[in-house]
């Protein structure tokens, strides 16, 4: 944490990220108590945040595991003292030389995540040629259709008898993530998506067991599910990530309300236009992002709520309704005219992002508030990008 002597949010060049450390706090206390009621452990993905301060409060009282993304991640974690990684996408030949430079340069042990017998072998060669090695899980698809093996497919046992003839990798358990929950309609449908994971999760642990293999791991993981799972027996750890966060995308469903969001984008109205009835923002598609997916249960969050510059509840009617590149267009559903008087061209509001993890994504900073009306009592750093070691050197052609 870099302290700040009380910086007023009047003196920050916009657009800047800020987060409110006390709705932080609440929301990681919260899912500790869920992991805890449900006696497994809590791995938080840190890909929303990127951040190693928000990683020291989201491990607060747990055993100190993390979930990453990105080689960017797991270098920056590690080298920010979380050496238990598990690098939750499907692992490929060519970012194991990275991963290996990790856990040699920061005594780091990464997990690595695999659904295919060709993968595991190609990452296998690559490891061997290194003399590295990693543990690792098997995916299991329970619904998300994006990467894994069906709970009941045969594959499963052979990737699982790859891996433990690998020599290198050493066979951990299962892994799954339920992000068909973030379209699920209603809470009853994303506490029926919640106990389909762990139950297909939990099936794909005793076919391994059944076949002789040890299975130390059962992992779920995805907001939604975290926050309406019923039960988790059979589970060993939940990976929620953009609960840390929150957004509109889950307040959309029922998840959390607009009081639990601590993430917001300061902005400065830079213009009124009476032709289109619209209030103009210094923060564009890229300061915001361009994600709406909330918008398929409710129509009237635009690309973001609009806030005093001092916090609190949305201001009723107003919303994001357009994104260029580096504008914004804030409309509402009363007069322009009432509009441009309550944001005069100067003036600063807060944007409450539609998508925590993509809003943050692009910064390279978090100014740290408590409450609304407070100033800036910390500047906390993050990560970003994709490989490690930070930005390229400059070089001449």
């Amino acid at each position: 944490m870099k302290p700040s002597a009380q910086m007023k949010l009047a003196e920050l060049a916009t657009p800047a990220l800020l987060l409110d450390s006390a709705v932080l706090e609440r929301n990681c206390e919260a899912m500790a108590r869920r992991a805890a009621n449900h006696g497994v452990a809590l791995r938080p993905h840190l890909k929303t945040s990127k951040s190693a301060e928000v990683a020291r409060l989201a491990t607060r009282g747990q055993g100190g595991g993390i979930t990453v993304s990105t080689v960017a991640e797991a270098d920056y974690f590690a080298s920010h003292g979380f050496t238990d990684l598990s690098y939750a996408v499907g692992i490929c030949a060519s970012k194991i030389d990275a991963l290996a430079r990790i856990q040699r340069t920061h005594g780091a042990r990464v997990t690595l995540l695999a659904d295919r017998v060709e993968t595991v072998r190609a990452a296998a060669a690559r490891a061997r040629a290194l003399d590295a090695s990693f543990r690792m899980l098997v995916e299991i698809d329970t619904g998300g259709g994006r990467g894994g093996i069906a709970p009941d497919d045969a594959e499963l046992l052979a990737v699982a008898r790859e891996v433990q003839h690998s020599e290198v990798f050493s066979f951990a358990g299962v892994l799954t993530h339920a992000g068909h929950s973030y379209h699920a309609e209603g809470l009853d449908a994303i506490r029926a998506i919640a106990e389909t994971e762990r139950a297909g999760a939990v099936q794909a642990a005793g076919r391994l067991r059944a076949a002789g293999f040890t299975v130390d791991t059962v992992s779920v993981g995805a907001t939604p599910t975290a926050v309406c799972a019923e039960r988790l027996d059979g589970v060993t750890e939940m990976r929620p990530g953009v609960y840390t966060f929150f957004d509109l995308d889950q307040a959309a469903r029922g998840i959390c309300g607009f009081e639990d969001i601590a993430l917001s984008v300061l902005a400065t109205v830079i213009g009124h236009n009476p032709r289109s009835g619209r209030v103009l923002i210094d923060a564009g598609a890229l300061a915001l992002s361009k994600d709406s997916s909330g918008a398929e249960f409710r129509s009237d969050l635009g690309y973001g709520l609009v806030c005093d510059e001092d916090g609190g509840a949305p201001l009723t009617g107003f919303r994001v309704a357009e994104l260029h590149q580096e504008h914004g267009l804030i409309a509402s559903n009363g007069q322009a005219r009432a509009m441009f008087d309550a944001l005069p061209v100067g003036s600063r509001v807060r944007i409450l992002p539609h998508h925590a993890c993509m809003t943050a994504a692009p910064y390279d900073r978090y100014h740290v508030v408590r409450g609304a009306g407070s100033g800036v009592h910390a500047v906390w750093g993050k990560t970003r990008g994709w490989h490690a070691g930070g930005p390229p050197d400059a070089r001449v052609a």
